[in-house]
């Protein structure tokens, strides 16, 4: 990893609450340069990486992430995403990139109805990302979710196309990597807990990768996905193809 800080734009919607949680990531535990982002902003601060955080952006009304797509800074975004910049959308965030097309696929209610908040198993079913390059393929992590609506569906066609092009990064599964039923908190199509766009340069996951970051808190698996981005941000390398994880030096 080259001698160099990564500047982190921490989006704050209304009714964001997750973060400062990622904000204490990339200063504190990383080390990095981490900047605030109101919604209203027009300018990402020159920032290197865009995390969406978790939360209920605008009370969660008419539908989750519906409101904030349309929030000015929402537009920079997009443009950032377009020209290859690293996005990540956690919980909410998520709800929002699918709201803004920026990610296949809806978040329904849970099948249970119910909010659910726990620690759950994920297996890395994709670890040539710019989120994952830390992980090793078929690795099972422990990571918590808080949410109501994090059911991902999508049609058939386009799940048959996530999975040809490597886009599922990671599953709800059990202790031993098994894809199961009951491994599967919200009802989410073949239990998927998170994936990128076809560029790979935009991740949306449900899970909470910045709560299991630093030791106090008992879980470091999700550190492994920060440090991921760290290393492909500063040594400059994307992906050229996903499913067959090959990569090349970005000019």
């Amino acid at each position: 990893m080259k001698n160099a800080t990564v500047r982190f734009g921490v989006v704050v919607f209304p009714g964001s609450n997750c973060d400062h949680d990622a904000y204490q990531v990339c200063k504190k535990i990383l080390g990095q340069d981490a900047v605030f982002l109101w919604h209203k902003e027009h300018s990402l601060q020159a920032a290197d990486v865009v995390i969406l955080p978790g939360g209920f952006s605008y009370g969660d009304y008419l539908r989750c992430g519906a409101i904030a797509r349309f929030s000015p800074v929402m537009q920079e975004v997009a443009a950032f995403a377009a020209d290859g910049g690293l996005v990540i959308g956690i919980c909410n965030g998520f709800q929002i990139l699918v709201e803004a097309g920026l990610l296949p696929g809806v978040l329904l209610r849970n099948d249970s109805l119910r909010f659910v908040c726990r620690h759950v198993h994920l297996r890395v079913d994709n670890a040539f990302t710019p989120f994952t390059g830390e992980y090793a393929p078929g690795e099972v992590l422990t990571i918590p979710i808080a949410h109501g609506d994090g059911n991902y569906f999508v049609d058939e066609r386009t799940l048959r196309e996530l999975e040809a092009n490597g886009q599922v990064v990671f599953r709800y599964c059990d202790a031993t990597g098994a894809v199961t039923p009951e491994a599967n908190p919200n009802g989410s199509l073949a239990n998927v807990a998170g994936i990128v766009n076809a560029e790979g340069n935009v991740l949306g996951m449900m899970p909470h990768p910045e709560r299991a970051s630093d030791p106090l808190l008992g879980y470091t698996d999700g550190r492994r996905l920060f440090d991921s981005i760290l290393d492909h941000v500063m040594s400059r390398v994307v992906p050229t193809s996903f499913a067959e994880g090959t990569f090349v030096q970005q000019k």
